[in-house]
Formats: structure tokens, sequence, C-alpha cells
């Protein structure tokens, strides 16, 4: 039996680049204290996030990040502090002038070896489609510490989207998240909003679903006219949250041995085997 320590991340993160890589190297000095094997760091974790999602109040293309090349050296810089560490962490991708030439919103997974997996976000919520292009596909992949696969903030909100990467192996799935408190009603106490009670319930329900460990990294503190909701947290396979931060930045931390979770969740209810595809079969009503 070997257990993996993951950390999922709580922090936030500007537009400058110096200033972000000075704040994941000490998260990632943190992680490493703790003999962590994999680290999820937020959705944006390089130069920050979109500072609204309401349309005509900034959030479009004026007010993008910085934009990185896949293979640029923000990247191989990542790569250098991860070290023997897989790292996740989200940034804006350059985009392909032929196709529009709006950025992706994208995440990327790394060691001190290089990329081992890359994901562009496929699902856009409120006014994000006005500053990023979106993705088209989640898939699983390999990595020191198992399979596993990618996803972005509200492509957690489609069961499709997590089961699509556990249908193609991953043991693990790790969300990167810019996920703010709701913009109207908001609860005096963050932890009471409905939008941080919905962030929870999806972790949850997508490792639950799926049973796989589920890593959940998200920004803290306040950007724009946003507040960011932070519960970084990581849950095992029977949807039981295993370590969280609260509201706060911070780390959540907790060892599990993958195969034996998944396994022992799997051995009489298994979801992934007791599918029943053709019965899924009806029409998709879009525009409801």
């Amino acid at each position: 039996m070997t257990s993996t320590t993951f950390a999922a991340a709580a922090a936030g993160f500007v537009r400058d680049l110096d200033e972000d890589f000075a704040r994941i190297e000490s998260i990632i000095a943190d992680a490493r204290a703790r003999d962590v094997g994999l680290l999820a760091l937020p959705e944006a974790a390089l130069g920050g996030y979109l500072s609204s999602l309401r349309a005509g109040n900034g959030g479009g293309p004026d007010d993008l990040p910085p934009q990185l090349d896949a293979d640029g050296p923000e990247i191989r810089r990542l790569a250098g502090l991860a070290g023997d560490m897989v790292v996740t962490a989200g940034y804006c991708e350059r985009g392909d002038p032929d196709g529009g030439g709006l950025p992706y919103n994208s995440c990327v997974a790394v060691t001190g070896d290089g990329v081992l997996g890359h994901h562009r976000k496929v699902h856009q919520p409120l006014d994000e489609n006005s500053a990023y292009a979106a993705g088209e596909r989640f898939g699983a992949f390999d990595t020191p510490v198992g399979r596993i696969g990618m996803m972005i903030c509200y492509d957690k909100a489609f069961p499709e989207a997590a089961r699509a990467i556990a249908l193609d192996g991953a043991q693990i799935g790790v969300c990167m998240s810019a996920w703010p408190a709701s913009a109207t009603n908001r609860a005096p106490v963050i932890a009471e909003d409905r939008w941080a009670k919905r962030f929870d319930l999806f972790d949850q329900a997508r490792a639950l679903e799926n049973q796989i460990v589920w890593v959940s990294a998200n920004q803290a503190g306040t950007f724009g006219d946003m507040h960011l909701v932070g519960n970084a947290k990581v849950v095992g396979p029977g949807g039981d949250v295993l370590a969280a931060t609260g509201t706060g930045a911070g780390l959540a931390v907790a060892s599990v041995d993958v195969d034996d979770a998944v396994t022992s969740a799997r051995r009489f209810m298994g979801h992934l085997r007791d599918m029943r595809p053709a019965s899924y079969t009806s029409p998709i009503v879009t525009g409801a």
C-alpha cells in the first residue's frame, strides 16, 4: 500500500507574474516540506483572473491577464519549481490569430521533466466568453502519482466533464478555480454564500459519482469586483472531505492510497461498471 499526499491551494494571484511566482515558490516550498506528491494551484495562478464576470463591468478582452505560450518560459519556470512534485496551475494561453485571436483559459500539469498534461476550459460562465475562447474536450493522462484528468472552475458544474475523465481512466480529478461568491444577495458570511455552497457540493458530487480522488484548488481573497471563496479541498472517492482550507488562504493536505481507495469505493457499487449507456440516448435540449 502506497499513499500519495495531495495538496490543494487556496490563494490569491495578481497580474504581476513575478509576484505570482514568488507566491507559487512559497506554496511549493510549504507543500514540499509536507512531502506532497501533487499540488494543485488555482485557475489563473499565472497572471490572475478577470476582474469581473458581468458584461460592461470589466472582464472583456481589455481586462486579460498576460497571455503566455503553452511551451513558453513561464511554463518552464513553473516546471523548474515543481521538481519531483506534480504541480498543476491555471494560466491565460495565447490564442491562435487564425482562430479569432481570443486566448484560452488553460491549465497545465508539470514536473521538473516538463509538461505532463494540458487542458483548456470548456464551459464558460456569464460573460467569460467575451474574453476567452472555449476548449473542446476532456481527457486523462499519466503522471508519477497516477492517472489524472483536469478541469477548470465551471467545468465541474457539468457531470459529463468529470465522467469523461473517469471513463478515460483517471483515478484523480484536479479542478482549478477562481470561483467567487454570488454577485447579488451575497451572504454576509462567505461560508454561507450560495455560490460557496455550490462549490463544495460540486466537489463532493463529482468525486462520489465517479468514485475518484478529487483535488480542488481555488483563488481566495478579492480581485476586481469578485470575492473568491477559497474552500480548497481534497475529497475521497466516497465523497468525504479529507482536508479543506475554509474560506481563507492555505493548503488542504491529505494522504490517500489511491489504488486502494478507488478499488474499495468501486468494489460493490461500481458506478462506472454499472452504467447503462444505451439508456442515456434522449435528445439533449438546449436553451431551456
